[in-house]
């Protein structure tokens, strides 16, 4: 089985987001500290359960899914990795509205969450060949 690198624009940014996801999940794997403090997080009582949550619940699943498209390349996979990143994007605009005020940083973050959806379900739904 090959490696395989996407041929199109619409494969490449499905993959390019299967990429990024999977960068992310590594950062999480082996940097649980930095993690915590870009998410704006901080153990309770100095907890080290909190870096454990962090490796297996967060870093786990956004290897699994980001790896799992590298892998495999599937059509449907990019489906998946671009309804997680769109169920991610709704979660912060429930945050946002309950609040009621959106920060430079949830503004940022829903911004490269939605560029994170739209290229998988681009090219998933066929919308950029």
């Amino acid at each position: 089985m090959e490696f395989y690198l996407p041929a199109s624009t619409g494969e490449w940014l499905a993959w390019s987001s299967a990429a990024v996801t999977s960068l992310f999940g590594v950062i999480m794997f082996f940097a649980p500290g930095i993690t915590m403090k870009v998410l704006r997080l901080q153990p309770a009582h100095g907890s080290l359960e909190a870096y454990a949550s962090i490796r297996a619940t967060l870093a786990g699943f956004y290897l699994g899914v980001g790896l799992g498209c590298l892998i495999f390349a599937q059509p449907f996979l990019w489906l998946v990795l671009g309804a997680c990143w769109g169920f991610v994007l709704f979660g912060r605009i429930i945050s946002v509205l309950s609040v009621k005020r959106a920060s430079f940083y949830s503004i940022i973050a829903a911004l490269l969450e939605f560029v994170l959806a739209a290229g998988p379900l681009l090219y998933a739904f066929g919308f950029i060949a």
